[in-house]
């Protein structure tokens, strides 16, 4: 349990309700892993005092997010971070390196280590790129120059020669990946990722889908069928939810080349979808549309809104070996702390302000052109937003 925000969880009225569940730890800055006082996003402790700590709990294991590529999230401004398009030596020696020597230090062999490697990075390489309408050009840039590939390889190269770490892979979420044109090449420009710079997919444990995102684990209400396919909540997409996406995309990554004993997490911090809103059984009148979205669980007005989404509720708690083929639900985003702030606000960490924070934008091509969904009155990334937590415990999914 991360005592840093635990204490930020108890700060808001019920929050000890949720305060002791396992959350990932962001190690998404060179200075966080020494630790960052006086930071808006991470706290006094540092890599070691976390790894310390959890030795003191006597738990078996904790997690990091390891989140500092050159470049980095090319396709969202409010998560860019410190490092430029080409400053892979200094990603390997100032960032990897350090945090290695840490995570390989004879004290800590009593934990399990898990490393999320890299949210929102390597997908951005097949969908946000020349010849699709949501490119940047930064995306290009960073498919071009193989620094987010080689960035990966190295981390898991580095990390994954430490006997009691465990690297997952993040890979994007359904609303992102399903569709036929980003399933199978996302999975094979994994696969060339944990092969590079020296690296192999020993190295790799698993993969990780809905990273700090809001799909539902599952849609009770909704078949994915080629009529429902055509409206426009599901635009063709091949999954519906994140647990089927889960599971077919681990067949798609052993067909890549990655061994069977590879197994899935989902982050399900916010993807309850509870509240007073949550159908209690299918839509059957009205257009198909219309039928889809009375039935679904995501609340969302798009698929691809992902800034601190208005009504979105805490999902299920951390558990292992909940369904086939995946190894845990899990709190890698931890609830409270902000996607990016409503509003541009100087900082010098590294966080840039994306309008897809801002409750009034129209949208985007990621969004079909449609309003964010945003909360009002948020900081910027990694911050904490009270208000943010308070409704996603309103709206939890088991409710508490």
């Amino acid at each position: 349990m991360n005592p840093e925000w635990k204490a930020k969880a108890e700060s808001v009225s019920g929050g000890s309700r949720i305060s002791s569940n396992p959350t990932a730890v962001w190690i998404d800055r060179i200075a966080a892993i020494e630790g960052t006082a006086g930071s808006s996003s991470n706290g006094p402790m540092g890599v070691e005092d976390h790894l310390l700590e959890a030795v003191r709990q006597g738990v078996s294991y904790i997690q990091f997010v390891i989140y500092n590529l050159p470049g980095r999230d090319c396709a969202a401004l409010a998560s860019n971070g410190e490092l430029g398009p080409t400053e892979l030596d200094r990603y390997k020696t100032a960032y990897i390196d350090p945090i290695a020597a840490y995570q390989n230090d004879a004290r800590f062999r009593s934990l399990r280590i898990i490393n999320i490697i890299e949210i929102d990075s390597l997908p951005n390489l097949i969908t946000n790129v020349a010849g699709r309408p949501t490119e940047t050009a930064m995306c290009n840039t960073m498919k071009s120059n193989n620094n987010y590939v080689n960035g990966v390889g190295y981390a898991l190269a580095k990390l994954g020669a430490i006997p009691n770490v465990y690297n997952y892979i993040d890979a994007g979420h359904h609303g992102w990946i399903g569709w036929d044109d980003n399933f199978g090449p996302t999975a094979d420009l994994l696969a060339t990722a944990a092969r590079a710079q020296g690296s192999n997919i020993a190295n790799v444990t698993g993969f990780i889908t809905n990273t700090a995102n809001y799909s539902a684990l599952q849609e009770p209400y909704i078949t994915v069928n080629d009529q429902t396919r055509q409206s426009a909540w599901i635009d063709w997409n091949r999954y519906n939810d994140e647990l089927s996406f889960a599971q077919a995309f681990r067949s798609r990554l052993i067909q890549a080349g990655f061994p069977s004993s590879i197994g899935m997490l989902i982050d399900t911090s916010r993807n309850g979808w509870g509240g007073s809103a949550r159908p209690t059984g299918p839509v059957t009148t009205g257009d198909l549309n219309a039928q889809i979205n009375g039935s679904r669980i995501d609340r969302r007005i798009h698929k691809g809104n992902w800034c601190n989404q208005s009504g979105a509720g805490l999902g299920e708690r951390p558990r292992t070996a909940p369904a086939s083929g995946i190894d845990a639900y899990v709190w890698v985003k931890p609830p409270g702390e902000s996607d990016g702030s409503s509003t541009e606000i100087p900082n010098t960490e590294g966080k840039g302000f994306d309008r897809m924070c801002d409750p009034t934008y129209g949208g985007n091509a990621r969004n079909g052109n449609s309003m964010s969904g945003a909360l009002s009155g948020a900081p910027i990334s990694g911050a904490w937003f009270p208000a943010q937590v308070t409704q996603l415990m309103q709206n939890a999914y088991p409710p508490l």
